[in-house]
């Protein structure tokens, strides 16, 4: 949450022409409601039901063909939907330190709602500290993007895509 996926893997679909893909968007457009919504109106349990059988539909499918996913950052916290991720394609965690997701977390946490009514720099160490060695067990390659510009981080995500071709 906050390190940029969606960001980064727009500018890289766009780059190679592939299809992107936002788990957190195709639930709100399949609910018809925002995950804060969702949240308040289902439960957590619930979204995280619905990232799942999302994930299964793609690891199943040809839906995003050699494209680009973004997954919310609770994504990894289920085995099966490690193990799903990993079966879609090439896992890359986007890891930026706390201090980084801080700061572009606190003006928009009444958005998130893993952050809503918190306090950022708390919860974001407690998020950090329960889900980092899921992030590493599920990602086959780790860029670290503290001091990096945005066209810097996408510059090592094609180096990478290009590696696996």
């Amino acid at each position: 949450m906050g390190s940029g996926k969606s960001t980064y893997g727009r500018i890289l679909s766009k780059e190679f022409l592939l299809p992107f893909l936002d788990t957190d968007a195709e639930i709100e457009k399949r609910e018809g409601m925002s995950i804060n919504e969702m949240f308040e109106a289902k439960g957590e349990e619930y979204f995280r039901d619905a990232e799942t059988g999302l994930l299964r539909e793609l690891s199943g499918s040809e839906a995003v063909p050699d494209g680009v996913i973004s997954v919310g950052g609770g994504m990894p916290v289920r085995e099966e939907n490690r193990e799903l991720m990993r079966k879609c394609g090439t896992v890359v965690y986007i890891k930026a330190s706390p201090g980084l997701l801080k700061e572009r977390l606190r003006d928009r946490s009444s958005k998130r709602p893993m952050l809503k009514g918190m306090d950022v720099d708390e919860r974001v160490d407690s998020l950090l500290r329960d889900r980092e060695a899921l992030y590493e067990s599920a990602a086959h390659h780790i860029i670290e993007i503290d001091g990096l510009e945005i066209y810097q981080v996408v510059n090592k995500l094609k180096a990478l895509y290009n590696r696996g071709r």
